[in-house]
């Protein structure tokens, strides 16, 4: 596992009411999410990412109000032309 030191603001971390370790954990989240979200990274990643398995990242997305699938309008069509 890689790890990565970052220097914040105590600011920053004091803004969420977090202690540093749960700063962390939810910015590996929300790190995770977006990167899902934009489609950088798939599902199973985004939840090794996030320190979840797949169906609490997939939990996480719906809170986070998050699609899971990702389907273009091109793709809509093309299904239901095939339908």
């Amino acid at each position: 596992m890689t790890t990565i030191h970052l220097e914040l603001p105590t600011s920053a971390v004091a803004a969420l009411r977090a202690t540093p370790s749960e700063f962390a954990e939810r910015m590996r989240k929300a790190a995770a999410v977006h990167w899902y979200e934009r489609g950088l990274v798939s599902q199973e990643r985004a939840a090794e990412i996030a320190g979840l398995d797949r169906t609490d990242f997939l939990l996480l997305l719906a809170q986070e109000k998050v699609d899971v699938f990702h389907v273009d309008r091109d793709e809509l069509l093309r299904e239901i032309d095939n339908g």
